[in-house]
């Protein structure tokens, strides 16, 4: 109900509405010029388009004189002329005057018709237009008739995409994967962008409207959106409800009442229709991917080339130094509050424009890292970016928007610091390479995973990555750059075999020193939140041990699944630590840890039927319990644009030992192309298990007809 009654506060299809007793109509070939502009998959009904490309309308009426037609065209409140916001232009090259930014031309005339080519300028403000014509003694005016986007095909247009297979990863394709878990075992999620569902785009600009600045001055910030730097940072604003009516609450704690938690959800348009449909009140709730891939959705819709990027080992320097700032107590384990912390990973965007803003030549254009989820303030908002990914690869900090605190999020140097029982701390550990690891998007044209890690910075530990750290540190502070020294005994902590959630945990530490030595270990594991903030300790353990020189010795341990279990729902991973102490040099500290994310069972998609647009298909989710004992609240939703008008919900059961739930959905498909359905299993153990199905739908009368499924 709500979707109809929200569509249809648009004019008919023909957009006219013509005075009593004048006869002239407008044709806006909404089909055609939808299909030329790339935005047919959003709509055939309305007339969008993308600005720097010319669009045709068809005038038909008896009074009609192709040689003198005047249009108009205005956005926004007060528009004008000297705000770029308003434009009047003709057929009649008397009255065109060189500041018109708008144009039209006559293509083809007829006795009671005439084709228009109208010309929309490539730096034109992006929103919905009124369409006035006049031509002799007839005139008409079209509320709301136009809606402008930007355009990635346009070489004028800010935007430009050059690479055409870019063009349709970036802009077009509505499903994508984001990348979490930790940088030894990176696990991926299908995500449902559907920045073409038909009431997406209203949405989104509802969204620019609600906007601050535009509340403070309607007319500045309507004259603004003609800037993909201007937009993109309000959006990224917009998508955190902190500074206003933003689209999603976070909440990085253990209790999400009166909401949904962050891991259960898999598609942005079911966020955006919640936050317009209860009057653009937050929803709740979110976390960085979603914020992430909610605006990745709305940059797409609005034309500008967006992706989704993981940083593995993500820093959060709080006093933009450069330098994470780590501490343990001498119990060996992590105090639960500190400024700078380090996540296991974290989610932001990038979005693809030039920055005339910043230089004259082309040296900071191209990505631009936009972070919506809200950790620092950027001038006195919970927004970040654009920051250019140049600036950070050469160290530019000095360069706006944020590049400081991006930079640090990539390769800031780690102070590790233990806390003793008198207050006092001494320095464990200088880290250079931990920070920044394996920084992921979905790679273009497949479901691959493509590391950018290169794009970001320079190789760790290479000469060159070194003299960038300190170009970096010199423009935003005094400090000198950190220096390292070798330690004298190595440990590491390994994994027997991969972590099965429900199951003991199994591993070994492993040390090895150059001098004999006599040792105190202190090792513990803690269930963490992706945020590097500890949730629980759930295990402990103190032990000495001698080494002999140049002698590795292992000593094995379990984490048993009874301790971390029920610790680990709504949380990342475990991070299990050893602290050593020598005994005859209490002073010698050493630290090794390793962050663990238990495997997931499996959760299991099918569909039967032929992938045709409107042909029948049933799609079967199945999960079945692997542990020894019952799991309770179970549940599966499934979603997909394009295939399922709503998200479907399967009732909530206990499933004992062996047993199965399964949901079977029938469904019609109403878009064609690739498409892709994304379920979700949750129960009170087992928290947002993901699955996925690529289905490639086709027309009808196709004789490709054939099933096409890909997981």
């Amino acid at each position: 109900m709500f979707l109809r009654s929200y569509q249809t506060s648009f004019i008919r299809r023909d957009h006219t509405r013509p005075p009593a007793g004048v006869m002239m109509k407008v044709d806006l070939q909404c089909v055609k010029n939808n299909t030329d502009h790339h935005t047919d998959e959003i709509t055939a009904e309305r007339l969008i388009i993308r600005r720097g490309k010319a669009f045709s309308l068809i005038l038909s009426g008896e009074c009609l004189n192709p040689d003198d037609i005047e249009m108009t065209v205005e956005t926004g409140p007060g528009a004008s002329e000297p705000k770029r916001t308003r434009s009047s232009f003709s057929t009649n090259p008397q009255r065109c005057s060189p500041g018109d930014r708008w144009s039209v031309k006559v293509l083809n005339r007829s006795v009671s018709s005439v084709t228009l080519s109208v010309m929309c300028p490539s730096d034109a403000c992006v929103g919905l237009y009124s369409l006035s014509v006049r031509s002799g003694s007839c005139s008409v005016r079209c509320e709301r008739a136009v809606t402008v986007l930007f355009n990635p095909w346009c070489e004028d247009d800010l935007v430009y995409l050059p690479n055409e297979a870019e063009r349709q990863e970036y802009v077009m394709n509505e499903q994508g994967i984001v990348y979490k878990g930790v940088d030894e075992y990176i696990t991926n999620m299908s995500w449902d962008f559907g920045q073409f569902e038909e009431d997406v785009v209203d949405i989104c600009l509802k969204m620019l409207d609600l906007n601050p600045k535009c509340l403070k001055d309607a007319q500045e910030d309507y004259s603004a959106r003609c800037n993909p730097v201007y937009i993109s940072r309000v959006v990224s604003a917009m998508i955190n409800s902190d500074d206003d009516n933003g689209v999603l609450m976070g909440q990085w704690g253990d209790r999400y009442i009166g909401g949904v938690v962050p891991s259960s959800w898999t598609s942005s348009v079911e966020i955006l229709r919640r936050w317009i449909k209860y009057d653009c009140h937050p929803v709740k709730y979110g976390q960085c991917w979603v914020f992430a891939a909610v605006m990745c959705t709305v940059l797409r819709c609005l034309g500008i080339p967006c992706r989704v990027v993981t940083n593995f080992q993500s820093a959060h320097d709080t006093d933009q130094n450069l330098i994470v700032d780590e501490f343990f107590s001498d119990y060996g384990v992590r105090p639960k509050q500190n400024l700078d912390s380090v996540w296991n990973f974290h989610v932001w965007v990038e979005g693809w424009m030039r920055r005339p803003d910043l230089s004259g030549d082309s040296l900071y254009d191209g990505w631009q890292v936009l972070d919506p989820t809200p950790q620092e303030k950027s001038s006195g908002t919970y927004c970040c970016g654009p920051a250019p990914l140049k600036a950070i690869l050469e160290g530019h900090t000095d360069v706006k928007y944020d590049v400081p605190f991006v930079y640090a999020e990539v390769n800031a140097d780690k102070i590790t610091w233990l806390i003793m029982a008198n207050g006092s701390k001494k320095k464990i550990l200088s880290d250079t390479k931990t920070v920044g690891q394996n920084i992921s998007t979905k790679a273009v044209g497949s479901n691959s995973r493509r590391d950018i890690s290169d794009q970001y910075k320079h190789p760790e530990g290479s000469v060159k990555e070194r003299a960038v750290y300190d170009e970096a540190v010199k423009r935003v502070t005094d400090l000198k750059p950190s220096e390292t020294s070798r330690p004298t005994l190595q440990m590491k902590i390994s994994l027997d075999e991969p972590p099965l959630n429900g199951t003991d945990i199994k591993l070994k530490l492993i040390l090895r020193s150059e001098n004999a030595q006599e040792l105190s270990l202190k090792m513990s594991a803690q269930v963490m939140r992706y945020t590097g903030i500890p949730a629980a300790g759930v295990w402990s353990d103190n032990t000495d041990i001698r080494l002999q020189p140049n002698t590795e010795q292992t000593l094995p341990f379990t984490v048993p699944f009874a301790a971390y279990g029920p610790k680990m729902l709504d949380n990342n991973c475990i991070k299990v630590s050893a602290i050593s102490t020598e005994k005859n040099e209490p002073k010698e500290t050493y630290l090794a840890e390793k962050d663990i994310v238990p495997h997931s069972p499996t959760l299991k998609i099918s569909v039967t039927g032929t992938p045709l647009w409107d042909a029948e298909m049933i799609a079967e989710v199945v999960f079945e319990n692997p542990l020894p004992t019952a799991l309770k609240n179970c549940s599966i939703t499934l979603t997909g644009s394009g295939l399922l008008k709503q998200t479907e919900k399967s009732n909530a059961v206990e499933l004992g030992p062996g047993q199965r739930i399964t949901l079977r959905v029938t469904f019609r498909p109403y878009r064609l192309g690739p498409r892709k359905l994304v379920a979700n299993f949750d129960s009170s153990t087992f928290r947002d298990i993901k699955a996925s199905l690529d289905i490639n739908v086709r027309p009808a009368s196709s004789p490709l007809g054939y099933l096409n499924f890909r997981k």
